[in-house]
């Protein structure tokens, strides 16, 4: 949609043309930290995205993507929360009596830089959000056994520390995306290493930002990382809140050739 507008000249509320493919799609066309907001119209013209705060704002933030599957989903997300909004009666709950609170109260854990209060709610609302696929009908399972072991992974790690230093979400899907911030990142990466240690890729396990290595005291060994799954997750993409859709000037960052075909990666 931004490059389409760029090139015809197009001006005007981008995030309502984008909003007409997905909701994922509306959000990206702002970059930092945005909210979706619900709308009015029956047609859903105001059913856009607004920048809660830019990417610069939360400087220290940083972003886990620990990915357990490729494959695609048993139920599409937009056919899946279809079902839930005819059949889930927590889901009219949550839209009517929870996220309003929920939402305000996020956006002052931003705007404030309170990563107790945005982690927590963060994983409040994820457990929330699948608690609502369960109480579809027929259930909806996004989250498989790996999934539920980040998450206990995740509680104990901050069990160990008496704060909460990681904070785990998840959409509609069973990879999770960790939050937290510059200074735990590298201790954490090796707390996921050990409890799902590599199978063959283990030197591009972490991709994306540089990891520092770390060395974990025994005691945080003993009570954080129990049972590990060997090859169980494939690898974590390193990254932090970034811009919306930029222009590269540069012929050697595009995807395509001068033929509009993909570039060979290798």
């Amino acid at each position: 949609v931004s490059a389409l507008a760029r090139l015809y000249g197009v001006e005007g509320e981008l995030s309502e043309v984008a909003r007409r493919g997905s909701g994922s799609a509306c959000r990206s066309m702002l970059g930092g930290f945005v909210q979706w907001q619900r709308g009015e119209r029956p047609d859903g013209r105001d059913s856009l995205a607004l920048q809660v705060a830019p990417e610069t704002h939360w400087p220290e933030l940083r972003v886990l993507v620990l990915v357990v599957s490729g494959e695609k989903k048993h139920v599409g997300s937009t056919a899946g929360m279809q079902t839930s909004v005819d059949t889930s009666p927590l889901l009219k709950h949550r839209a009517e009596a929870v996220v309003p609170e929920r939402l305000a109260l996020m956006m002052r854990h931003i705007r404030e830089r309170d990563f107790e209060g945005f982690g927590q709610l963060t994983m409040k609302d994820s457990n929330q959000f699948h608690a609502t696929c369960l109480d579809t009908f027929p259930p909806i399972f996004y989250l498989n056994d790996l999934s539920r072991h980040i998450i206990a992974l995740a509680h104990r790690f901050n069990a160990h520390h008496g704060r909460t230093k990681v904070a785990y979400t998840f959409d509609a899907g069973p990879n999770a995306v960790i939050f937290t911030l510059a200074d735990t990142v590298a201790e954490f990466v090796e707390v996921v290493r050990r409890s799902f240690p590599p199978a063959t890729n283990g030197d591009q396990f972490v991709r994306g930002l540089p990891v520092d290595l770390a060395s974990l005291p025994e005691e945080l060994l003993a009570a954080v990382v129990t049972d590990p799954v060997p090859g169980a997750v494939q690898y974590i993409l390193h990254t932090k809140p970034g811009p919306g859709p930029q222009l590269l000037d540069d012929p050697s960052q595009h995807l395509l050739g001068v033929d509009g075909l993909p570039r060979r990666c290798a």
